[in-house]
């Protein structure tokens, strides 16, 4: 028996499919099973991380949101503590313009020290429909200047990425003066509890079926066609089972 477990967002369809019990397919060839190394782990680790962001990200904002970089002035080394009270102050105000534009305020956001150790967050917010949202934004930010990029309709794979990654052993250094509890703000994301939390739809597979799949590849929904880049199909090195990854994007009208 086989799994797929699947994700609906608003113009992609995301699957993976991968074998549920102890023994390979009859007929299948099975990959070599390997012991895991701690940095094989981490890294598998990392990898689940980023994909969880990733969906997470899709799950909740769209072509056009923004991404934003919220700066404190010139020369300023503001404490954690004294961070997390202005980002609250400035996350209260925001729900309460967006409210008053009939939209609702979410985001993810990470606390982040430059090279220079200046302080600054990052944070995925979307944007107001009919209104100047980055002008809200940066009457709401009053400590500073606020970056703006705006978001793509990609898959936002580097995104994720750079949300999660990990702390270098140069930022650890530089955050070395700090208590534990507030070298933790730099090492995780935050976000608002008003998010989507994307769920996969679990359906079961035959052998036969999952067979014929990896023989002649899938096929797509009616309305969608796959991404020939986004389709994996290989050996889990740490079981020796296969598996097979793969998204379908929604055809465009006509």
């Amino acid at each position: 028996m086989y799994w797929q477990d699947k994700w609906v967002f608003k113009d992609t369809i995301e699957y993976e499919i991968k074998y549920a019990g102890n023994y390979g397919l009859k007929g299948e060839k099975r990959g070599k099973k390997t012991k895991p190394t701690p940095e094989q782990i981490k890294r598998q680790n990392q990898l689940n991380k980023e994909k969880k962001m990733r969906r997470l990200l899709k799950a909740n904002f769209e072509q056009g949101d923004l991404w934003l970089t919220l700066k404190y002035k010139k020369g300023a080394k503001p404490c954690v503590s004294s961070v997390e009270k202005e980002l609250k102050r400035f996350i209260s105000l925001m729900r309460r313009r967006y409210k008053s534009h009939n939209a609702e305020f979410k985001f993810v956001y990470r606390i982040e020290i430059g090279s220079q150790g200046g302080v600054h967050i990052h944070m995925v917010v979307p944007r107001i429909r009919g209104a100047d949202t980055e002008i809200l934004i940066q009457e709401a930010w009053k400590v500073g200047r606020v970056n703006y990029q705006t978001l793509d309709n990609g898959d936002y794979k580097e995104l994720a990425s750079y949300i999660t990654k990990p702390l270098n052993e140069e930022t650890y250094k530089q955050l070395s003066f700090l208590p534990s509890e507030e070298v933790k703000k730099f090492v995780k994301y935050s976000s608002s509890r008003n998010l989507t939390r994307p769920k996969p739809i679990r359906k079961e597979y035959s052998r036969r079926t999952v067979h014929k799949m990896l023989l002649y590849g899938p096929e797509p929904s009616k309305g969608y066609f796959i991404v020939k880049e986004s389709v994996f199909h290989g050996y889990n090195s740490f079981t020796g089972m296969s598996y097979l990854h793969y998204t379908e994007r929604k055809l465009d009208d006509g």
